[in-house]
């Protein structure tokens, strides 16, 4: 069965999942979804400790079982030691058919690998995975499926019971005796804990696991002592100065500089760039330096930002900081001066569900002016990748890209016309992670296209006359001109991976890899 944006979705995996194909961004609208209940249990014992030994004493408390569902949060991003600490436990103990719902996972977690292989964990529930991880989901070793979510998408899972969390391991840089959570205060701060507040409201068990014990009240409290059963004290927990690594750290490359100039062209005449704009980059590095070109026109003009969101870093914060910004929201920090930025009382944390969950009443990326995002490939239909390389192997996340390309007034991807000698502006993208109903703009270093749904973005360009703009066929034709059209992946008929929209339904599906052979 093809879905909304053509892709075929097989019939078994529609029955396997329960799931109904991609009918496009509005088809949920309105419709009625119940919420999943809550397991608690009383707590009235005032002489009896929540501090547990070691995760060892953590796990037999909380009833670890095969099959059981543990999930972990990403903010300490490629710092992180949490994830591995406790798989490595789980693992000693013997525990099998594990599933990982994670908020994300990146390199800093390849040592899980050999627990794929021998079936430790047979499942992932994630935005996306990086590195080791990816390749061996792409090579089939992992015997369940892999469902890739945005970080909206995943709120929404977990609220509505489709995944269902057994244990949820929190790391957290301050922690009192009581379980009162806080992002900062340590020796290992990472600014914010939000993806994992919904674990804490939703989860059957909750982990606290810290570096750093202080005195009781931890407040203010970022996740409140209501939501933890035990409190984990460990050696370290995480690497805060591998915050800022590969796809967040800021760029000197001066084709990304390019495409960031012509994004701030596209920002800055188009409608919604007027006082009190709201505004989000995502965590390339183009996108990161388009923020910086912003600002400098934002106060060649005194336009002040009304609000902006993130994933945050430290041009954003410097907004702030200078007065060109009234308010930031932050789901996650992606440098330490976003961390730091913190101390500021108009830099606001927020949970993932305020930020991006399509099941509330009003998430924040639906008050957007513009989203500006990255992506691996675009094709002509404006669809994007942002999961799964040209060469068909894992290699990414979503993140909020769906949630703000959908709800921002002016979706905005920067993409590189070539990644390296493969055209990354093509027909068509190897799997579609954000339809192209929800993308306004393409920035290349080629040029600036306007998705055809949008005349009042092309008018308001071709009137500024202040970008080179193409079509997206006649990008899609310069890269081809110049490396020639890439012959298409090959892959096995094994569906290895899901990528989920918002929604739930299923936008597309990712296939085991061929194996080279020379």
């Amino acid at each position: 069965m093809k879905n909304a944006v053509l892709r075929e979705i097989p019939e078994e995996i529609l029955k396997i999942t329960g799931k109904e194909p991609f009918r496009g961004n509005h088809y949920m609208d309105g419709k009625e979804i119940e919420h999943t209940g809550v397991k608690v249990r009383a707590h009235m014992n005032n002489t009896e400790s929540k501090l547990v030994k070691d995760i060892h004493e953590a796990l037999v408390k909380c009833n670890a079982h095969d099959g059981m569902t543990v999930s972990f949060h990403h903010h300490f991003r490629e710092g992180d030691l949490i994830v591995n600490m406790v798989m490595e436990e789980i693992h000693k103990m013997g525990f099998k058919d594990i599933t990982i719902c994670a908020s994300s996972l990146g390199k800093a977690h390849d040592p899980l690998v050999p627990m794929i292989e021998d079936g430790t964990i047979t499942r992932i529930e994630s935005s996306g995975v990086r590195g080791k991880i990816g390749e061996a989901i792409s090579a089939g070793k992992l015997k369940g499926l892999a469902i890739m979510r945005s970080h909206g998408g995943r709120v929404r899972a977990i609220e509505t019971g489709e995944s269902h969390i057994d244990i949820a391991f929190i790391g957290s840089p301050t922690s009192d005796d009581y379980g009162n959570l806080r992002g900062i205060g340590g020796k290992a701060d990472c600014g914010v804990l939000s993806y994992a507040i919904v674990d804490g409201d939703y989860a059957d068990y909750c982990v606290a696991i810290t570096d750093c014990l202080v005195p009781y009240p931890n407040f203010p409290a970022h996740i409140s002592q209501t939501k933890i059963d035990y409190v984990c004290v460990v050696d370290e927990i995480g690497i805060p100065s591998k915050i800022a690594t590969g796809a967040a750290k800021p760029t000197t490359d001066q084709r990304k500089l390019l495409m960031a100039q012509y994004c701030t062209q596209v920002v800055v005449n188009t409608p919604w760039f007027r006082d009190g704009f709201s505004y989000q980059t995502g965590v390339g590095g183009a996108s990161i330096a388009s923020t910086k070109y912003l600002g400098e026109i934002m106060r060649e003009r005194n336009i002040r930002m009304g609000f902006g969101v993130g994933g945050l870093t430290k041009d954003m914060c410097k907004l702030l900081e200078d007065g060109m910004a009234n308010v930031l929201l932050d789901v996650q920090d992606f440098d330490l001066d976003a961390v730091h930025s913190l101390r500021n009382v108009n830099h606001h944390r927020i949970a993932a569900g305020v930020y991006a969950d399509p099941l509330n009443k009003g998430a924040v990326v639906n008050k957007l002016d513009y989203v500006v995002l990255a992506s691996l490939e675009v094709d002509v239909h404006f669809n994007c990748n942002v999961v799964v390389g040209s060469d068909g192997v894992i290699t990414g996340a979503q993140g909020g890209h769906p949630d703000t390309a959908q709800g921002a007034k002016c979706a905005i991807v920067i993409c590189p016309l070539l990644q390296g000698r493969i055209p990354a502006i093509c027909t068509d993208v190897t799997t579609v992670t954000t339809p192209g109903e929800s993308i306004d703009v393409v920035v290349t270093d080629y040029g600036v296209a306007v998705n055809p749904a949008r005349p009042d973005i092309l008018e308001a360009l071709e009137k500024a006359d202040c970008v080179p703009l193409k079509t997206i066929e006649e990008l899609r034709d310069i890269a081809y001109s110049i490396v020639g059209e890439p012959e298409k992946v090959e892959f096995d008929d094994r569906i290895v991976g899901i990528i989920e929209a918002r929604d739930g339904t299923i936008m597309d599906v990712v296939r085991k890899t061929k194996p080279y052979v020379l």
